[in-house]
């Protein structure tokens, strides 16, 4: 199963950067422009706010979990959530975790 959550990691990282980096290369950091893009409409403020919620709950789940099994480098998937996104951040996560259970 790890094997598949390193896929899914993996996978997680490359499809939503092929969206973001494109916007990136033409407008820049420019931060206040990426907010008023997430949120231009109510569907896609519906699907930035799933993805924030999802992101906060992932990185308490990540805490407490990580710390209940004594996982190493469980800062990588909440860097990876805060960087990427819950699509890498999540598999990244149980990767880690499948390996500190068969550890």
């Amino acid at each position: 199963m790890a094997r598949i959550y390193w896929l899914l990691a993996v996978l997680g990282t490359m499809i939503p950067l092929a969206a973001f980096l494109p916007w990136l290369a033409a407008h820049g950091l420019d931060v206040p422009l990426l907010l008023a893009d997430l949120f231009a409409n109510r569907v896609s403020a519906f699907f930035g706010l799933d993805v924030i919620v999802s992101a906060v709950v992932l990185i308490l789940f990540v805490a407490v979990e990580g710390r209940r099994l004594g996982m190493r480098r469980r800062w990588l998937p909440v860097v990876a959530t805060c960087l990427i996104g819950v699509s890498c951040g999540l598999p990244l996560f149980l990767a880690l975790r499948e390996a500190a259970r068969t550890r």
